[in-house]
């Protein structure tokens, strides 16, 4: 098989391609230049698109004895996972721009090439699986929990699905991993992973929003829509925040209050008790199922909200429109935009964005 690994710089990446050379692939390896911005490209970084990561990219492909490329996917990155995010904080929504970029960049644009070229599949050093399934190829749960990456993997398609190859799906541990890079004389074997959001330098990203936003004075309101502060622009605000709100009028309880909703075009945040956090539903347009797609229209499932949120049992109802899920217990703290993947045990069914929740706690409670 043709494979074109993805090489981000990063241990498991590296030993992704390693195994893929062991398994007798013909493997050819490529880092993606994501900026074009010298800003990005900083020693020390712990993001996964600079000098230094392509540099460590390249020497694991000169050990490993395969070819290696740099390709510029920058004005993509820009359009696509850039623009993407300053647009859903403009519009009050909170985004995950890793799942975008697993979505539009590595498994879109990426693999798009790669196919065109002649490559069978893009290996990647994702933590999930791919189980051959009655119908079809479908995506599951890496066996290190802790490391599990199914979620930001929740957008792709069948089609995608099918060209993909997940090396360390079914390694038990990420300390297996950075072992057997030692063992196999891997220099980025005690290399940290990558936290930040790449595209930020500082990692300052309300400073970096205001600047592309821009920052314009509003209101801080109650529940009851009674003025309780004010703020320097909507934007830097996400749901189930508690710090930072600078509230001149304190709870009648005495306790922290939380940001309950942003609302971009009245400029406006509004906060209440921890409580009003709860969501008892949660809906969307935009979806997408990784595999299969579910034969009925409702069905029992899991859904998570977040890379690392625990999955919460609930039920999925899927219509014309979209999707809507009720769960079991109340969910904590959703804000639209974000990207709720649903799963039955290990497997993943498929995403949507979350365009509308239902608080658990009538506004007069």
């Amino acid at each position: 098989m043709r494979v074109l690994a993805a090489m981000s710089g990063g241990v498991d990446s590296a030993v992704a391609a390693a195994r893929a050379v062991e398994a007798g692939h013909d493997v050819v390896g490529v880092h993606l230049a994501l900026s074009r911005a010298g800003g990005t490209l900083r020693t020390g970084s712990r993001g996964c698109c600079t000098i230094e990561d392509a540099m460590d990219a390249r020497r694991t492909a000169d050990l490993l004895g395969i070819p290696f490329y740099v390709w510029d996917f920058s004005e993509r990155f820009r359009e696509d996972v850039i623009e993407d995010f300053v647009a859903e904080y403009r519009a009050g929504r909170t985004p995950n721009p890793c799942l975008r970029c697993n979505e539009k960049i590595k498994f879109a644009a990426l693999l798009e090439r790669a196919l065109e070229l002649g490559f069978d599949a893009v290996c990647t050093g994702h933590y999930a699986t791919l189980v051959d399934g009655a119908g079809g190829l479908e995506l599951h749960r890496a066996s290190d929990a802790a490391k599990d990456q199914s979620y930001v993997l929740g957008v792709l398609t069948a089609e995608q699905l099918a060209h993909t190859y997940f090396p360390l799906g079914s390694t038990p541990s990420k300390a297996l991993v950075r072992a057997e890079a030692a063992e196999r004389g891997i220099s980025v074997a005690q290399k940290p992973d990558s936290h930040d959001i790449c595209f930020i330098p500082d990692g300052d990203t309300r400073g970096w929003l205001a600047e592309k936003v821009g920052a314009e004075q509003g209101e801080i309101l109650d529940r009851s829509g009674t003025v309780v502060g004010t703020h320097d622009g909507a934007h830097a605000f996400t749901v189930g925040q508690r710090r930072g709100l600078r509230l001149g009028v304190p709870a009648d309880d005495g306790k922290p209050r939380f940001v309950l909703e942003v609302r971009p075009v009245s400029n406006t945040v509004v906060v209440g008790p921890k409580e009003a956090l709860a969501i008892a539903e949660i809906s969307g347009e935009r979806r997408s199922w990784a595999g299969p797609a579910p034969v009925e229209d409702a069905f029992a499932c899991q859904v998570q909200i977040r890379a690392h949120a625990d999955p919460v049992d609930a039920r999925a109802f899927v219509t014309a429109e979209g999707v809507r899920v009720v769960p079991v217990l109340p969910l904590d703290g959703v804000a639209p935009g974000q990207s709720a993947v649903l799963y039955v045990g290990t497997r993943v069914l498929g995403q949507f964005t979350i365009d509308r929740t239902v608080s658990a706690v009538p506004v007069d409670a």
